[in-house]
């Protein structure tokens, strides 16, 4: 017998999951594709009421920020924060000078000219058109930048959500922390392909062991909550403490490059064969966090006098407020601020701080 679908799949496969488009766009294909699929549910062809289980419009971006200023028939320029106050014959006669980057600079909110700071301008980003001439051909981006770079600078630009401006600037920004993953990890002195000397085959110190659990679980969070921002955050934070490291555990690697995977895949690629792998990345699961490794052994405690920092000390975590005083008052430099002076009062938060107040 024939049948729309085989029910087995149809239930194996719908609603989706996610659905991901620009407002635009989205409202009429969501209109199209859901008043089709409720047809079908009332015809009984399908089990679910509707296609799509969540909605996310990603925000546009918009073309590189523009400056401009507001010049008087006499050649003098008017700040843009008068403008609005001015009468409205007077704001006829302004003319818009436009103004490259070099010169311009931040003022607080504003953008003012470099050669006059009281001058402050209109700066905005406006959506992307030919006739405004502010397209980003995103064919030379990557011929600059390389596809990683540009990929993963669209999700590094702000909420999934938020309209953004472009910015080549933080395209290399970007390709510069693609760099110093690579070095993190290949030796570029070598005439071959190898590893780094400080990627060895050893097991990660317990710090080590916790900074990888923690990105791995802050990552993993952030893409869940569609925050692709910060899991990039967390991973340059990782690349940030790893490569100081003098010994960087290739297990700990290994994780971190299948972390960056989707962000930045041809790199990742690259970095899983150099790590001794013959087989694509594509089909490793995808990294897991251990809870018992996030958990500190250890805390720093600060010692303050008066609400000013004096001393750090570091003790064993879980320490009571009784024993956390006990070891400050161990600690050389916080007592030579407090001897021969009277405590007037005591502040002990167990675990992060001593605060004495004296005269």
């Amino acid at each position: 017998t024939e049948c729309f679908v085989d029910p087995e799949i149809e239930k194996a496969w719908m609603p989706v999951d996610l659905y991901i488009g620009g407002a635009e766009h989205a409202v009429l294909h969501l209109l199209y594709a859901r008043f089709w699929h409720k047809v079908l549910f009332d015809r009984g062809y399908v089990t679910t009421q509707e296609p799509f289980q969540k909605l996310v419009n990603q925000g546009m971006i918009l073309g590189e920020m523009e400056y401009n200023a507001f010049q008087k028939p006499d050649g003098t320029f008017v700040s843009a924060d008068k403008v609005k106050s001015m009468p409205e014959s007077e704001k006829a006669e302004l003319a818009r000078v436009k103004l490259t980057k070099e010169e311009v600079e931040k003022a607080g909110e504003y953008f003012v000219m470099r050669t006059d700071k009281s001058i402050k301008l209109d700066s905005r980003a406006f959506k992307m058109s030919k006739s405004r001439g502010n397209v980003i051909n995103p064919d030379d981006v990557v011929k600059e930048h390389g596809a990683d770079s540009l990929r993963m600078y669209e999700m590094f630009m702000g909420p999934l959500e938020a309209v953004k401006p472009w910015s080549v600037e933080s395209v290399s920004g970007v390709r510069d922390f693609l760099g110093r993953v690579w070095r993190m990890i290949v030796d570029e002195r070598a005439d071959e392909m190898a590893l780094a000397e400080a990627v060895q085959d050893v097991e990660p110190t317990e710090e080590q062991n916790r900074v990888l659990h923690k990105t791995i679980k802050a990552v993993r969070n952030d893409i869940q909550a569609m925050q692709l921002n910060t899991a990039i955050a967390r991973m340059m934070e990782f690349q940030n403490f790893f490569s100081k490291q003098k010994v960087r555990p290739k297990k700990a690697m290994e994780q971190f490059v299948l972390l960056l995977s989707p962000y930045a895949p041809h790199i990742a690629e690259e970095l899983w064969e150099v790590l001794g792998h013959t087989n694509t990345l594509a089909y490793e699961a995808f990294p897991t966090f251990d809870e018992s490794a996030l958990v500190e052994s250890s805390v720093e405690v600060t010692l303050h006098i008066c609400g000013k920092l004096r001393s750090k000390i570091q003790l064993p975590a879980g320490l009571d407020a009784e024993a956390t005083e006990a070891a400050a008052l161990q600690d050389e430099k916080f007592l030579q601020w407090i001897e021969g002076k009277t405590i007037v009062k005591k502040i002990v938060i167990p675990g992060k701080m001593v605060n004495y107040v004296v005269k």
